[in-house]
């Protein structure tokens, strides 16, 4: 995957794969603009404990090299043994640059690459409006549910290939790479 800078009015920020050193920085950012709580929604269900599709985690980051935005894909299903999708998520940029473009180019960066390493799909749970501008809607969720509570005008999707999701019903269930857990430290 290519480096993509984008060049916009306003600052000026480079998409890049996400490294493991970025890991506190995108987590702290997360926290900043979505508050301590996103944890607990319904899409970090399917998240946890699962390490984001191959390829499909991005960061923004300014000409100091500070992150400022970040997405991250994840593979699940439409339900057990169902159809292959992404679920987008989250999508965070710092609250001090909102409105410069910098989640636009993310999710441009995002549903680009997914396309190019061969997905049919990508839902997530967001507001529509916003969304709306990348493809994403509502009429091909209407089979599917999330686990857990969700606002289901929520809950959209953009097929990558045409017709990808039109059998797809049930629950999604993540299928991801499990991630590694840290090792424990040994007592002295």
């Amino acid at each position: 995957m290519n480096e993509q800078t984008a060049r916009q009015p306003g600052p000026v920020i480079a998409v890049r794969a996400e490294t493991a050193g970025d890991a506190p920085a995108r987590d702290a950012l997360i926290d900043r603009a979505m508050g301590p709580n996103w944890r607990r929604k319904a899409s970090h269900r399917l998240r946890r404990g699962r390490r984001p599709s191959e390829g499909l985690a991005l960061v923004a980051v300014d000409e100091a090299g500070s992150v400022v935005g970040t997405v991250r894909l994840w593979d699940v299903r439409a339900g057990e043994g169902g159809i292959p999708a992404l679920l987008l998520g989250p999508l965070a940029v710092d609250p001090a640059m909102k409105s410069a473009g910098i989640g636009s180019a993310l999710m441009r960066h995002a549903v680009e690459e997914a396309r190019r390493l061969g997905h049919a799909a990508i839902l997530l749970v967001g507001d529509a409006p916003y969304y709306a501008r990348f493809g994403f809607g509502a009429e091909k969720t209407g089979r599917l549910a999330m686990p857990g509570p969700y606002e289901r005008e929520r809950f959209l999707a953009l097929e990558l290939k045409e017709g990808a999701l039109d059998d797809a019903s049930g629950t999604l269930v993540a299928t991801g790479r499990k991630a590694r857990l840290a090792p424990l430290a040994r007592a002295a």
